[in-house]
């Protein structure tokens, strides 16, 4: 699976979180699930999350990529979008996961891109779009994230997850 990539980080959102003692690319990795399936993040802002994934070890029973992984892909950028967006204060939770799958993929690299469909106080939806190497759309996922205050306690969770 790979080492983990460095993700880039706009300089701002770097400077926040060092400011709380937070190793902000371990927050931001792709978590221990993630992990597993050889999720990589290769960028990451509020306005764009990208990361890979591969086909191998990862699918069915019919050797076709699996949609939970899809759904794995999506929710992992989705969420780091949501995070980002919401900043130090908040923690984004996932609420809403929907993913339309388009075609099937038996191996190779597929890629997600996340973008936000809106951004407000209290909720983020990002929409995810999974592709082939070829650039063939292979999976259109939506995540909605709460986005709630930060609460005593929390402060641990979020540096214990590095």
């Amino acid at each position: 699976m790979g080492e983990q990539q460095q993700v880039k980080f706009p300089q701002e959102v770097v400077d926040e979180y060092a400011a709380l003692g937070v190793d902000l690319p371990a927050l931001f990795s792709a978590g221990h699930l993630g992990t597993r399936m050889g999720v990589q993040i290769t960028e990451a802002s509020p306005d764009q999350v990208v990361g890979t994934m591969p086909v191998e070890g990862n699918t069915q029973p019919y050797g076709l990529l699996h949609g939970g992984a899809s759904a794995v892909l999506a929710e992992t950028l989705g969420s780091i979008g949501s995070m980002l967006h919401g900043g130090s204060s908040k923690i984004a939770v996932g609420v809403d996961l929907n993913c339309t799958h388009h075609r099937g993929v038996r191996s190779g690299l597929v890629t997600g891109v996340a973008t936000p469909v809106h951004r407000g106080r209290s909720t983020a939806t990002y929409e995810i779009v999974i592709t082939e190497e070829s650039g063939k759309r292979v999976c259109t996922a939506r995540l909605t994230c709460l986005l709630r205050d930060v609460k005593p306690g929390d402060a641990e969770i979020v540096r214990d997850a590095g």
